[in-house]
């Protein structure tokens, strides 16, 4: 098959969604298939040195550092586009892995040429505008309004101004709609985006994931060690941790990883525990290194996660993780320990939150911490999503009765 990715960011750019995709590419192409990736030119450094499989399409950069970018979907694009697919080899489906302005021009392109669609769906797109502006109403609405105008005449005129009703929106005329996660597959399909949903979670690189499982060591003797890791802003709750890291006094050290706007605020906080380290930003394989030596991953987000990869790569790497997410917590099935009071306010949060983690501190010095579940870590394997997306491709193209190359070269 001949695969198309359309994506809202390069893939050169940070992100966890350009991650996956990166890596669903590599293994999709290692069991033959053939992928393009169309994604908005990237303006912070020039990436990938040509990469015939990578189409960049015309764009302009959205924030300060040029780390990412957009791209107008429209008449414009629609004709870039047009005319470099016809020099490539014909499309047999499109995977849209958008949320914005990629879910648009994705869409957009296979309903030109009648290419079956799967989409994937990253986004709590209201609980994310909502964790970064209080304006969150008014943009959905925008974002709906912008949606119908993009995607005139493809499906039915989808009415509503809320996130369920722009993921309505975005996901018509898809052959499939997967999610990364069975409690978002859930709560897309009770806010009818979709019928049924396909769970096809996002995994970890095999032979990175083998290489260090190869050079985990014994654990060397000292007091338990925690680590968070993620990016530093409010959705992501690091303050509430630390806090709740120095309400508990816990006799532990805390590595954190990451990057971001509350750096400082966390530095500050985390003035009042002797154990707090923070390492920044790490390449992928070192993160992973460091969640094999940790005695537990700290899991804080609550309610804004699609998925949440950090507690999946920590049980692919035999280390248990304290949820702070029910519905992560679920969906992991053990090698937890769950933090009540999900639901509470956030004084009570990071009481719940201090208590946890002495309790993981005193299990994981007695030598009693939870282990993960083996069937859990073993399916987290990229070969095996991409096995499992593979299975819902082949499931559109024959309901669609499409054969190879629905789009002439």
């Amino acid at each position: 098959m001949h695969i198309v990715l359309f994506g809202d960011q390069h893939l050169a750019s940070l992100g966890g969604a350009q991650v996956s995709m990166r890596l669903q590419k590599r293994f999709l192409e290692r069991a033959g298939h053939a992928v393009t990736v169309v994604a908005p030119r990237m303006h912070a450094r020039a990436v990938f040195g040509g990469d015939p499989s990578l189409l960049d399409t015309p764009s302009v950069p959205i924030t300060l550092d040029r780390e990412y970018s957009m791209t107008w979907p429209g008449a414009r694009v629609d004709r870039y586009l047009d005319r470099a697919f016809a020099m490539l080899p014909p499309v047999d489906l499109v995977h849209v892995q958008a949320d914005f302005w990629g879910a648009f021009i994705g869409h957009r392109f296979a309903h030109r040429h009648g290419i079956p669609v799967v989409h994937t769906m990253h986004n709590r797109v209201d609980v994310g505008l909502a964790a970064v502006t209080p304006l969150h109403r008014p943009v959905l609405a925008v974002l709906n309004a912008w949606r119908r105008v993009a995607m005139r005449g493809i499906g039915e005129r989808v009415p509503g101004s809320d996130g369920w009703a722009y993921l309505r929106g975005i996901a018509q005329e898809s052959g499939a709609v997967t999610a990364p996660s069975g409690h978002f597959a859930r709560r897309l399909e009770e806010n009818g985006v979709f019928e049924t949903v396909d769970v096809v979670w996002n995994g970890i690189d095999d032979e990175v994931l083998d290489t260090v499982l190869a050079a985990r060591s014994e654990r060397e003797p000292g007091r338990p060690r925690f680590v968070w890791l993620g990016r530093m802003s409010p959705e992501k709750r690091l303050l509430p941790f630390l806090e709740a890291v120095v309400a508990s006094g816990v006799d532990a050290d805390i590595e954190v990883i990451g990057g971001g706007a509350q750096m400082r605020a966390a530095e500050r906080i985390a003035a009042g525990h002797d154990g707090v380290r923070f390492a920044g930003r790490l390449p992928y394989t070192e993160t992973l290194a460091r969640i094999a030596a940790a005695d537990a991953v700290v899991q804080t987000s609550i309610g804004f996660e699609t998925q949440g990869m950090t507690p999946f790569e920590a049980a692919a790497l035999g280390t248990p993780t304290i949820v702070s997410d029910p519905d992560i917590g679920a969906e992991l099935r053990g090698g937890q320990w769950l933090v009540p009071a999900s639901d509470a306010a956030e004084p009570e949060r990071v009481a719940a939150l201090a208590r946890t983690l002495r309790i993981a501190a005193s299990d994981i010095a007695a030598g009693t911490a939870p282990v993960p579940d083996a069937e859990v870590a073993e399916a987290f394997r990229q070969s095996s999503r991409t096995a499992a997306m593979i299975a819902v491709y082949e499931r559109v193209l024959a309901a669609a009765g499409a054969g190879p190359g629905t789009l002439a070269g």
